[in-house]
């Protein structure tokens, strides 16, 4: 695999501000990616693909703790028996 360099401060601050604007999309429409097509395509033409993958992990891991906290954490075969 060929090693990119390092992206600039610059670049690195389009790629964060094409994650913020495509995520805050995604969490006014309930995570409807169909909306954020457009900032999706931006988001992937501004950062290293590593970092999509990361981001993309990383939002998964967010909402899951932010489910935990507003819901707190319910294990999977408890659900149904009450």
């Amino acid at each position: 695999a060929a090693k990119m360099p390092a992206p600039t401060m610059e670049e690195r601050k389009a790629c964060w501000g094409a994650r913020d604007e495509l995520w805050q999309c995604l969490d006014s429409h309930g995570d409807d990616a169909s909306k954020c097509e457009k900032l999706r395509l931006s988001f992937e033409s501004r950062c290293p693909q590593q970092w999509v993958k990361y981001f993309d992990k990383r939002r998964d891991f967010l909402k899951y703790k932010r489910k935990l906290e507003t819901e707190g954490y319910h294990p999977p075969e408890a659900a149904g028996k009450s």
